[in-house]
């Protein structure tokens, strides 16, 4: 079965109109599903419903919007859901009689969401649900956005599994919904609004500069915190750590999903940084399954598989990354980061296409490896006043404190101070 469908989608890839229309039968379908669970239920007004990445995680800002709200007493009569697609993933989330756990997509499922009041997402929620009256939905996104959002890319080809006007129609489809739209920045709410069409929904008045939620702890953690996400890694004491966070290419993918190429000898890194560190590769969730590091036990540890990735930038001592937002989360931390873009040109010009000037990023960039090792082996970065900038201009509202103010305007009857 698996294998008929990989061939299923690799044959829709190539035929748009049949894609378009099998798109549209199977939304249809969700939307009737929906309405049948739906039937009969009311709204809690006290229950939130969690959804990380389509329910791969447990993480990013809504993992640390519900933390919040779990550890403080005025919310101690509320009901919280996270929606997960793989159940064995509930482990992960602390116990507590006042979460549920539900697999996506399940019957119960869509019974929570025309249940709970509060829905909290980064990212696409499943196309068959509809917003109830009363009910209030946030998007919290994933990230400062460097490389052109949704309705804002304009490479002919859209991505490889969209055309453009595809993009355009999944996006109003997800957007309408929206009550919140969380923002780190003035920067990002313009940017937010462009690609997310809001002035043409009639929604650009959901934008909320908050901060991040996620990076909260960034501004919170200690050094025997720090420790303990090592020892938890298994990580050794006396190396320096890099961390590897690269994101995926649109125009690399096959029947099964993206696949990615790291442009990377490993053995080559082995040889000439083993001394003094080691790497966390951290993969692009698209891609995250198809790496084998089993060669490089002891230097290169693969922590792709991990929902949350701001507990590494604690123990980071160096950030490699290419067009992926993580940059901007790590800067709040101030310490060095290089940029391997290896396919500059090709990615600005052919692929996406970039919202901010590269001259600004806070960091080295290189494009071969050779040029990689030697940025590793004189990293001399420091906080520089053109690293001071970037901050003041991307990161200014994240300062421990995004989380609080996220939840004083998601649930606006229960005032926190």
């Amino acid at each position: 079965m698996g294998s008929l469908a990989k061939y299923f989608r690799k044959f829709l890839m190539n035929h748009a109109k049949l894609r378009v229309f099998v798109r549209k039968v199977h939304v249809k379908l969700k939307e009737s599903r929906y309405r049948r669970l739906s039937r009969g239920t009311e709204l809690d007004d006290k229950m939130v419903i969690f959804e990380t990445f389509m329910g791969r995680q447990y993480g990013c800002n809504p993992k640390a919007i519900y933390e919040y709200m779990i550890s403080d007493p005025r919310f101690a009569d509320f009901r919280f859901i996270w929606v997960l697609n793989d159940p064995s993933k509930a482990e992960e989330i602390p116990q507590n009689d006042r979460v549920t756990v539900v697999t996506l997509r399940s019957d119960d499922y869509y019974r929570y969401y025309a249940t709970a009041k509060y829905v909290v997402t980064n990212s696409n929620l499943d196309y068959g649900i509809s917003k109830k009256r009363g009910q209030v939905f946030l998007q919290t996104w994933h990230g400062t956005p460097l490389k052109k959002l949704r309705c804002d890319i304009e490479i002919e080809t859209g991505n490889a599994l969209n055309s453009l006007a595809e993009i355009n129609q999944k996006n109003d489809l997800d957007v309408v919904r929206y009550d919140y739209f969380i923002s780190p920045s003035a920067f990002a709410s313009e940017k937010f609004t462009s690609a997310f069409n809001l002035v043409k929904l009639g929604k650009e008045d959901i934008i909320i500069e908050t901060g991040y939620p996620r990076n909260d702890l960034l501004f919170h953690f200690d050094e025997n915190y720090a420790e303990s996400v090592k020892e938890k890694l298994c990580l050794p004491k006396d190396k320096k750590v890099i961390l590897y966070a690269p994101t995926f290419r649109d125009n690399q993918h096959d029947g099964a999903g993206y696949t990615y190429d790291t442009h990377i000898d490993f053995e080559e890194l082995k040889q000439e940084l083993s001394d003094e560190y080691v790497i966390l590769f951290r993969a692009h969730y698209f891609v995250a399954s198809q790496f084998d590091f089993s060669r490089f036990e002891g230097f290169i540890f693969d922590v792709s598989g991990l929902d949350d990735i701001t507990p590494l930038y604690t123990i980071t001592d160096l950030l490699i990354t290419d067009y992926s937002s993580v940059f901007f989360d790590y800067a709040n931390l101030k310490r060095p980061m290089i940029f391997y873009m290896y396919d500059l040109e090709e990615y600005a010009d052919a692929i996406r296409g970039f919202y901010i000037d590269i001259a600004e990023l806070p960091g080295p960039i290189v494009k071969t490896e050779e040029e990689l090792i030697e940025a590793i082996k004189s990293n001399n970065l420091t906080y520089d006043e053109k690293y001071r900038e970037f901050n003041k201009k991307y990161n200014s509202l994240d300062d421990g404190n995004a989380s609080r103010r996220v939840v004083e305007k998601l649930i606006n009857e229960t005032k926190v101070e």
